[in-house]
């Protein structure tokens, strides 16, 4: 029989969960947590960038954990990448918290060198934040992790 380079749908395999989500998963729990201890004992070592980079952190690796799940990855890391990303592998779930992922966006231009630019945000800011990142969590955990061994 030759080959063809046609083919079917039932030729395609469902994607696999990619390895290693469990670490990205406890990778963000840590960061969450470092970053509420941080801000609630109001430790003068951890400035607003700071506490926004950790949070950041701690919503990438959420947003990794969901799609490494369903075996799929972002195109980048911006926040608008890894919210395009979840809106397309879980149509809907990020309607509560979409638009403040969007915006956090705003405080960093890191990946044109030409156009660099960091903006801490307000002290005031980063309870929002914070929100968004366990809102983000208890989604992930509660309905997109449902069924996986390690939540």
């Amino acid at each position: 029989m030759e080959p063809t380079p046609n083919f079917s749908l039932s030729d395609l395999k469902k994607a696999q969960p990619i390895q290693g989500w469990e670490d990205f998963w406890g990778e963000g729990k840590a960061f969450l947590k470092t970053a509420s201890s941080a801000y609630a004992q109001q430790k003068k070592a951890f400035t607003t960038v700071i506490l926004y980079n950790i949070i950041a952190m701690a919503i990438e690796k959420f947003v990794m954990t969901a799609l490494m799940c369903q075996g799929k990855l972002p195109n980048n890391h911006t926040m608008k990448d890894l919210v395009e990303a979840m809106d397309e592998a879980f149509p809907g779930a990020m309607s509560g918290i979409r638009e403040g992922l969007l915006n956090l966006d705003q405080y960093q231009e890191i990946c044109d060198v030409d156009t660099f630019n960091i903006t801490g945000p307000a002290m005031e800011e980063i309870p929002v934040m914070l929100d968004l990142a366990s809102r983000l969590q208890n989604l992930v955990e509660k309905q997109l992790l449902d069924g996986k061994n390690e939540k």
